[in-house]
């Protein structure tokens, strides 16, 4: 119910941002030429504005108890005033008694819930080799397709790929990587995924282009990989958020089992800015949690660190992408936007919602270093503990 007490507590918190609040024909806060509107549709929402969470407020936009006017970045701006927080405090570790989170019928299903959406969904606002990871802009002026042509080339040359070596790209998506390995670079690859959309999109690229014999793709969990199967260097990207903070070590020891002595990993991946933090606060890791990526947890990269360096992998080198995650999440939010009565022929309101906050607040958190992308590379040494690895970076930038 929206009383005078409500009321007032709004006015009071919104005092002097750019917005207009209004139910019906009421206006319940007003400022000259605001940059974002915001029309209660369910006067449910009121309990919420007036003790507002970027998460509660993300909740009740995407149950339609309230439309958003203005731009995407506007929104978010306007959220983080109002809210007056910094979500990348460290919140506790979340729900790390739920063991139950990452078993594998369990990981199966949280993955088809995110991405068997639809091919054609996604192919509306990806670059045009449905990359879903962060691009690397390597000079201000590059589109997303070229920006994320270079992301794939810069995996390839960190990972110092040969031609006749064998890849393993464990969430392989929709093939970018395996791909641009394959035909560009020489090797032979496997790519694993639990998406049935993608097995089905990446499988029929690989008749396409005829690469029967050099790359496969299966629709499997990492965990079941055959032990006597392995690998010259692997890659993982976008991967190992979905992989829960107490498989990590699980995790990292099937890589190193997997991975050839003297064989190079790529973990490319998004980390939690706070030393503790189980994901961001202000009711964002929750809200995420239930409409977007059932089942994802973030550490901190020093975490992933240990874990790795505890699976007798040698850190080599780190490099955040941070800028570059946020710049590529709102190509995707334009993109999407710009393709909004598309978008509507594959998914309803409710879920276009979802993916356009999603994204917007994704975008905002890594612009205000609330999350950060960690390419973290690290090798296997050999028996001797040698790693022949260059004494520079000057491969991966010729």
């Amino acid at each position: 119910m929206f009383t005078a007490i409500l009321h007032n507590q709004i006015q009071k918190s919104l005092t002097g941002l750019p917005v207009a609040v209004r139910w019906g024909e009421q206006e319940v806060a007003s400022y000259p030429d605001p940059k974002v509107s915001i029309i209660v549709k369910n006067p449910k929402v009121f309990t919420i504005l007036a003790n507002p969470t970027l998460g509660g407020l993300a909740r009740a936009y995407v149950e339609g108890w309230v439309d958003l006017q203005g731009s995407a970045k506007d929104i978010l701006s306007l959220g983080q005033a109002y809210c007056g927080t910094d979500a990348s405090a460290d919140a506790g570790t979340r729900k790390d008694w739920r063991w139950w989170r990452h078993t594998r019928s369990r990981d199966r299903r949280n993955i088809n819930y995110h991405y068997d959406v639809s091919n054609d969904f996604y192919g509306l606002w990806l670059d045009k080799q449905r990359v879903y990871s962060c691009a690397y802009f390597e000079n201000q002026d590059d589109s997303l397709d070229v920006a994320q042509q270079k992301k794939l080339d810069h995996i390839c040359k960190k990972l110092m790929l040969k031609p006749g070596e064998h890849l393993l790209d464990i969430g392989c998506g929709w093939g970018g990587l395996v791909l641009n390995a394959v035909e560009h670079y020489g090797v032979s690859a496997l790519g694993i995924t639990l998406s049935e959309n993608q097995h089905a999109y990446v499988t029929e690229q690989i008749k396409q282009r005829q690469l029967q014999g050099r790359l496969e793709v299966r629709l499997m969990d990492y965990r079941d990989l055959p032990e006597d199967e392995s690998f010259d260097k692997i890659a993982s990207v976008g991967m190992f958020e979905h992989v829960g903070r107490r498989n990590l070590r699980l995790y990292f020891n099937k890589i190193f089992s997997l991975l050839k002595p003297g064989g190079l990993v790529m973990n490319h991946g998004i980390t939690s800015v706070g030393l503790k933090s189980g994901g961001l606060g202000s009711g964002i890791a929750e809200f995420i949690d239930e409409y977007v990526f059932p089942g994802g947890e973030l550490v901190h990269v020093s975490q992933v660190m240990s874990e790795l360096s505890a699976a007798s992998l040698e850190p080599l080198d780190a490099e955040n992408l941070r800028p570059h995650y946020g710049r590529t999440l709102w190509d995707w939010v334009e993109r999407l936007e710009a393709h909004h009565d598309q978008a509507l022929q594959m998914i309803d309101e409710r879920n276009y919602r979802i993916w356009r906050i999603y994204m917007a607040g994704s975008a905002f958190s890594f612009d205000r270093n609330w999350l950060a992308l960690f390419q973290i590379l690290a090798g296997k040494p050999q028996p001797d503990g040698t790693m022949n690895y260059p004494y520079n970076r000057q491969h991966v930038y010729t």
